[in-house]
């Protein structure tokens, strides 16, 4: 199979996504968090990530599984803060979120590292 002017790399897709959804910050979450939004906060991270820690109160489904479970999980009316570890996995999910009908959908910015860093509160 022969490269193509339509081929991207993977850093290309997250790009092109990220141009299409809204991020927040950190900053903006833990304001959300003050506030007591109703907000479902999204792990899209593997089990092991998982594991290791995740925002108070978090829904878990990974990635890969994201298109096929969360219709049952999460209703498209719902305000939804999508997470991972750096912040491109998110970008992804919530573009993919936005063709399923997710109105009220962002990625946070530098995933959950970046809200460890910022000494977020981690659960689990």
């Amino acid at each position: 199979m022969t490269a193509t002017m339509a081929d991207k790399s993977g850093v290309e897709l997250v790009h092109d996504a990220k141009h299409r959804i809204r991020e927040v910050s950190v900053a903006d979450v833990r304001a959300m968090q003050a506030r007591g939004e109703p907000v479902v906060y999204l792990d899209v991270r593997e089990q092991n990530e998982w594991n290791l820690g995740r925002l108070p109160r978090a829904t878990f489904i990974p990635r890969g599984v994201l298109e096929t479970t969360i219709e049952q999980r999460v209703p498209r009316d719902t305000k939804v803060v999508v997470y991972c570890a750096g912040g491109n996995r998110s970008a992804l999910a919530a573009d993919t979120m936005q063709q399923m009908g997710y109105h009220d959908v962002a990625s946070m910015a530098g995933g959950f590292r970046a809200w460890a860093d910022a000494g977020g509160e981690i659960e689990g």
